[in-house]
């Protein structure tokens, strides 16, 4: 069984990880805001879908760390690079535009259209 206030302790913390607001955060997993404020206040426990709209929206969050508080978040696999922000508008440059080198690779970094990436250190 959940305990409600220590989920909404987690929920506030994925919240405030993200630097959302309750509205934000709302509309991302889209559900209403009262459904935010409900659940953060104790008067209502997450519905199946409610907890599946988060770990759909914010893959970085682990289904047992959500409902038990056990594990770790953000993962010890996330890195801020992995954090999306819906304000970085991100072009990927033409890879045909790039020279061949003899030198050595330093870092890949990888963007991706929802604006998150991924760098790589070989």
């Amino acid at each position: 069984m959940i305990n409600s206030s220590d989920f909404a302790m987690r929920l506030q913390k994925i919240i405030d990880f993200y630097d959302e607001t309750a509205s934000g955060f709302a509309e991302k997993i889209g559900v209403q805001r009262s459904s935010i404020s409900h659940i953060l206040s104790g008067r209502n426990k997450p519905s199946l879908d409610f907890v599946m709209k988060v770990l759909h929206s914010y893959p970085e969050v682990e289904l047992y760390w959500l409902l038990n508080g056990k594990g770790n978040f953000p993962t010890a696999e996330t890195q801020i690079s992995e954090i999306p922000n819906p304000q970085l508008n991100l072009k990927v440059e033409n890879p045909s535009n790039l020279q061949e080198s003899n030198s050595e690779i330093e870092k890949i970094v990888i963007f991706y259209k929802d604006g998150t990436f991924k760098s790589y250190n070989p």
